[in-house]
């Protein structure tokens, strides 16, 4: 397989497919054009040919970094002394190890990015390398256009999301010792190319981030990159647009622990910013419209929510099942899945004299581990330690809190019944509030007028 005669060490060009191969040659062709003072100089492009190729489409620390990880590796894979140029050896053997190689052959390279000598380096220097990489992967999904819809930036005042997700990245590292880098202590630990390989096997955005870098900045092999499925299509009314608490970082981090086949697109179901500050048209919106996120900003900026992986019925008893999980956006990115304590991953009622009125997950009524009280605006974030259903600490700023934006997204194909569910008034789905109604001695309006729509 591939073109042996293109790269001398065989094992590097073998993982490449004939055309794919093809298409590494044809890149290293065009940044080897330069001309150079001897035509019997083995073939090589220099820093600022990668730079010209490029342009704007990468930030260019990390067109310094990806040339320096390129032009220390030859092509069996080890570290080779450097030079001024890399070769067409040295092209194929990185491009090999970074976009189909093991998680020891990425570590080699992202080490030879950080470091000049090809040794041990800080945990502070990795973590620079992070905050560069996810910086870049949104420079050029914006450059490429190819946000999807999302915004590049997050709202005004929240912090930099580049550095909220470079620092959960980094969280999944284990240094020598056992310890993880959580704090500023752990700064001036040194990691080598083992704690890098690790690292690399344990955050796979790591890797999936510079196939996507690699893949978009130097239009390298893109067929092969399921941009659809790291970015989903955001669906909203073009007639109603809104500001989203999110940004693509934190949709990317989301979006990734989703079940596969809800991660291609999101549509919205319901948006303070839209449809107001009511629970009846947030149960009324959201009841039988399909897995979904729940997802708020708490008055102290906090923004954080849940995944419900089936639809959402006003009932009250708890539904869902051990897909669910609880998440955090700021001011940390975290996603918390099922303990197997108990299966109270979901709650949505409303009308009832006896039992709680809102939407919750995880825990136990009055102890939720995400709580929106009927009384829209209100709710509680409670775990002493954790939350018993799904291991989460305490997501907002405060135990109880109040909040103004809340959004509930629809993720994946909208189920078969959306069409009926949109024919569906709260009282059709909530007998409770149509018993009280009656009570009160008004009827509705709609009665015999319409057709109440069959359970779906």
């Amino acid at each position: 397989m591939g073109n042996n005669k293109s790269c001398p060490g065989q094992e590097c060009s073998s993982r490449f497919l004939p055309a794919e191969q093809a298409e590494v040659n044809r890149l290293f062709d065009a940044l080897s054009s330069e001309k150079l003072g001897s035509s019997a100089s083995p073939r090589s492009f220099s820093l600022q040919a990668l730079k010209d190729h490029v342009g704007d489409a990468l930030p260019p620390e990390m067109v310094t970094r990806l040339f320096e990880g390129m032009r220390r590796v030859d092509g069996s894979g080890k570290v080779k002394g450097p030079s001024e140029r890399v070769s067409q050896e040295q092209f194929t053997a990185s491009m090999s190890h970074l976009l189909k190689g093991t998680a020891e052959e990425k570590s080699l390279v992202i080490l030879n990015m950080i470091s000049a000598s090809g040794g041990p380096v800080k945990a502070r220097d990795v973590h620079k390398f992070t905050e560069d990489l996810v910086g870049s992967v949104v420079h050029v999904l914006s450059y490429r256009r190819q946000l999807r819809g999302w915004s590049q930036k997050p709202p005004p005042g929240s912090p930099s999301r580049v550095q909220v997700l470079a620092a959960q990245l980094c969280s999944e590292m284990r240094l020598q010792g056992g310890g993880k880098l959580l704090g500023p202590q752990w700064l001036d630990r040194d990691c080598d190319q083992a704690v890098l390989e690790d690292w690399v096997f344990r955050a796979h955005h790591v890797a999936t981030f510079l196939s996507l870098v690699i893949h978009q900045g130097f239009l390298l092999l893109r067929s092969s990159l399921k941009l659809a499925t790291l970015v989903p299509e955001r669906q909203v009314d073009p007639q109603r647009e809104f500001a989203s608490v999110l940004d693509v970082l934190s949709v990317i981090y989301v979006n990734s622990h989703l079940p596969q086949e809800r991660r291609l697109s999101w549509r919205l179901l319901f948006a303070t910013e839209l449809h107001g500050n009511s629970f009846a048209q947030l149960c009324g919106r959201i009841a039988h419209g399909g897995p979904c996120l729940v997802l708020l900003e708490d008055s102290d900026g906090h923004v954080f929510g849940g995944f419900a992986s089936c639809s959402w019925e006003v009932k009250p008893q708890f539904q869902g099942d051990d897909r669910c999980f609880l998440f955090s956006v700021s001011p940390r990115m975290a996603v918390y899945t099922c303990t197997g304590y108990n299966d109270h991953y979901m709650y949505l009622n409303q009308g009832q004299q006896t039992i709680p009125n809102g939407l919750g997950m995880g825990g136990q009524h009055g102890y939720f581990g995400l709580w929106i009280d009927v009384d829209f605006g209100k709710g509680h974030s409670k775990a002493k330690p954790t939350c018993t259903t799904y291991g989460s600490p305490q997501l907002s700023a405060q135990e109880d809190f109040q909040f103004q934006k809340m959004e509930v997204w629809a993720v994946g194909e909208a189920p078969k019944a959306e069409s009926v569910r949109k024919t569906r008034s709260i009282l059709d789905i909530d007998p409770e509030a149509r018993a009280l109604l009656e009570a009160s001695g008004r009827g509705r309006h709609s009665e015999g007028l319409r057709e109440v729509p069959d359970e779906p």
